[in-house]
């Protein structure tokens, strides 16, 4: 298979990593002329993950998103999803077709409230056997520090979906599988507006104690809402027999790329959907905490796509709506977060 990616972020500088240290010679899309002649020249990115060293012998750098798009079979997708629209507008309805597509994008895009794969078969036709998701819990950090990490790949094409797995399997990197493309993508985005609420409750200085009551919370919530939108895999404490040693078990909402992706996102402190809250929970505004940001923190735009989503699904959402309205409502953080303590269990 023939990679490209798009996207230069620090998960973007991840999976270049993670596919030259398998031997995948790709084609990566860059932005900025000056980043790419410093990756050229210096062999690292000098935005992101500066500590990572990359093979630019299999490094095809461009400018140009049609380049990386023609020239590869898998597209690995990496654009914060607020600028997802914008970076793929005014290219050929038909430049997907043929193509494999890997979303490694946390988030919904913001203008249309639509998962990628919602949004690229509405505007260029990407059929849904031709989608895949691939998610955490996996820090880039951690992974540009070779710390082993697991991945989950989700495809309707098992076999495919397989076969990708596979070219990103290195010793500090270990692949888990699963078809449930809606539920792991709904999961990915509720864990970032969690994080960042856990990040506001460190802000107003709770201790660990109330956290992890905050976080189990915040599980079973995303739990109920999957349920609610008909999302398989959200049994706890349900796994079906072992199968073969090859294979792993089914997945359900308590494995890794569900409450996994989760915790970490909550607890880490690379997690920038955390920073973020934490500087909301400590009184800085929206703006300012943006700009203190050299990153984007998915969970900001997700917050207000999940209030609009949840208008049809229905689940019961006291925490994301409580985050929702600290973010886009100017409910004082404080207040909101007692009337959280009022509803946990």
């Amino acid at each position: 298979m023939n990679f490209g990616i798009l996207g230069s972020g620090s998960w973007g500088t991840a999976i270049a990593k993670i596919l030259t240290d398998n031997g995948n010679t790709i084609y990566w899309w860059n932005r900025s002329e000056a980043h790419i002649k410093h990756i050229q020249e210096r062999h690292h990115n000098p935005q992101y993950l500066s500590a990572a060293h990359l093979d630019t012998s299999k490094l095809r750098l461009t400018t140009n998103p049609a380049e990386v798009i023609t020239n590869s079979d898998c597209i690995v997708m990496v654009i914060p999803s607020a600028y997802t629209d914008d970076a793929l507008r005014g290219l050929d309805r038909n430049i997907f077709q043929g193509k494999k597509i890997i979303s490694a994008i946390k988030g919904i895009l913001p203008e249309s409230n639509l998962l990628l794969n919602e949004y690229l078969k509405d505007e260029f036709a990407v059929d849904l056997k031709n989608y895949f998701a691939v998610l955490g819990p996996c820090h880039a950090e951690e992974v540009a520090a070779e710390k082993l990490s697991y991945l989950t790949f989700s495809g309707i094409d098992k076999k495919v979906t397989h076969e990708i797995a596979d070219c990103f399997k290195t010793r500090y990197l270990n692949t888990v599988e699963n078809d449930d493309i809606f539920g792991v993508q709904y999961a990915a985005v509720l864990k970032n507006i969690y994080a960042v609420g856990s990040g506001i409750a460190h802000g107003l200085d709770y201790g660990d104690n109330f956290l992890s009551v905050f976080i189990a919370n915040c599980a079973d919530e995303m739990a109920g809402f999957l349920k609610k939108a008909g999302i398989k895999n959200i049994e706890v404490g349900h796994t079906d027999i072992r199968k073969p040693a090859e294979e792993h078990r089914s997945n359900n909402y308590a494995a890794s790329v569900y409450l996994g992706d989760l915790l970490v996102t909550c607890y880490s402190l690379h997690s920038r959907n955390r920073a973020f809250g934490n500087m909301i929970g400590k009184g800085y505004s929206v703006k300012a905490a943006q700009l203190e940001m050299s990153m984007v923190a998915e969970g900001y735009n997700a917050s207000k796509c999940m209030h609009i989503i949840n208008r049809k699904i229905l689940a019961d959402m006291p925490i994301a709506d409580t985050v929702y309205k600290i973010l886009w409502e100017n409910l004082p953080a404080a207040k909101g977060f007692n009337s959280i303590e009022l509803c946990l269990v």
